[in-house]
């Protein structure tokens, strides 16, 4: 099957539903830190699909390459931004389950996705 557009690709479709856990998660954060840790990690959350959907459009494979890096850069923004409200009095008791079995997911398509087009760029076997 071809992909006929990046929503077809199953880690953007995972990435949204971790956009969607982590407004879930932060929804149950102190008022206190709406400006601080919610911002942050909505940020970030946010900007994993946007930064695959953005690379997918562009015309070269470097490019999209690069853009998967900061996608995968921001799922580990997140992923440490989550440890840290894990450790915080007022949001340790909450279940951060979902949001981290999502990123682990979405960090390793990405990792993925980025070595399969690292591949197609620098083909070890040229095509004749």
């Amino acid at each position: 099957m071809k992909l006929q557009s990046y929503k077809d690709l199953i880690v953007w479709q995972k990435s949204i539903e971790l956009v969607i856990e982590i407004y879930n998660l932060t929804r149950l954060f102190p008022k206190s830190e709406v400006y601080g840790l919610v911002s942050q990690m909505r940020r970030a959350a946010i900007a994993i699909p946007s930064n695959i959907a953005e690379g997918y459009r562009r015309k070269h494979i470097k490019e999209y390459i690069q853009f998967l890096y900061v996608a995968n850069g921001s799922a580990s923004e997140l992923e440490t931004q989550i440890d840290i409200a894990r450790k915080l009095e007022e949001t340790i008791d909450l279940d951060y389950s979902k949001c981290d079995n999502l990123i682990a997911e979405v960090l390793k398509m990405l990792n993925v996705l980025i070595a399969k087009l690292e591949t197609k760029r620098y083909p070890l076997h040229p095509i004749p």
